[in-house]
């Protein structure tokens, strides 16, 4: 069930990017040079912005499209708009693929159930959660803003929970500062994880207050639908004052450590990438 809550500084509807336009991400980055493509995209999973709780599920689904049906002839450049085959095999999930199609080829068998999240490292009461109990969560509907590197933006209605519920529950010790998230590691359903030029898994990290925070969500859906194994399902981290390259995908593994983690893009490209990357 969505819950719809309101705070005063929501981001109006009228402003929620169409589900087509999200989709369609090859007008963003026209300008993007080849050399620099590949790591900026890759980069470039939804992250950022103000909290909203507009709408609820069938309103919502209304408002902007069912996935997969056509409401405008063209973009908001004046670009005529994707086949919905096109917008839905144009994504990046280096996992998966270095091209943008291949995520979605070959993500259509990669297993999202069952699901198991383990939070351990500095607390009182490590626990693993499986989908169903996240699922037993109160499950809002919140609006933010996205912000990638390349500099384009977009709004996105996500579907979750705040990330505090589960720390709040394994009761991080007085020593821990930062928390750690880990992408799932799954040779044969990822063949991405071949290329070894990139220090697999997925790892990204928070301070603690950062991810205590109520803004910082842990997504289950968006668009008033599931997750697609392309967007990071069964759940992903969405923190919205950060560039969208800090929300990890199809996590399983949640750590609470001492010591500031070396996150994935951090090691391949230290030069172009920090810690912190606020927006």
């Amino acid at each position: 069930m969505l819950i719809k809550k309101r705070t005063g500084i929501e981001i109006p509807s009228s402003e929620i990017t169409p589900y087509h336009i999200y989709k369609s991400r090859r007008n963003f980055i026209k300008g993007a040079t080849l050399s620099g493509l590949a790591a900026l995209v890759a980069a470039c999973s939804p992250g950022g912005g103000s909290q909203s709780g507009q709408t609820q599920s069938v309103e919502f689904v209304e408002s902007v499209g069912t996935p997969g049906t056509v409401s405008q002839t063209v973009d908001e450049l004046g670009n005529p708009i994707n086949s919905f085959t096109e917008i839905t095999t144009h994504n990046n999930y280096y996992e998966f693929s270095t091209t943008k199609i291949g995520p979605s080829q070959l993500s259509g068998n990669f297993p999202t159930s069952p699901w198991e999240v383990e939070v351990t490292g500095l607390v009182n009461n490590p626990k693993t959660f499986t989908m169903e109990d996240l699922l037993k969560y109160e499950q809002e509907e919140r609006i933010y803003r996205l912000r990638c590197v390349e500099g384009w933006s977009m709004v996105i209605p996500w579907v979750g929970f705040p990330l505090s519920k589960m720390l709040k529950e394994v009761d991080p010790k007085s020593e821990a500062a930062y928390v750690k998230f880990t992408t799932i590691n799954d040779p044969v359903n990822m063949p991405g994880l071949s290329f070894q030029g990139f220090p697999w898994p997925y790892e990204e990290g928070l301070r603690l207050d950062e991810a205590m925070h109520d803004l910082t969500l842990m997504a289950t859906g968006m668009y008033g639908t599931e997750l697609l194994p392309q967007n990071g399902a069964p759940i992903r981290l969405m923190v919205p004052w950060k560039y969208g390259f800090k929300s990890s995908k199809s996590i399983v593994k949640i750590e609470l450590v001492d010591v500031m983690p070396q996150s994935f893009w951090m090691i391949s490209a230290p030069s172009e990438y920090g810690f912190y990357a606020n927006v």
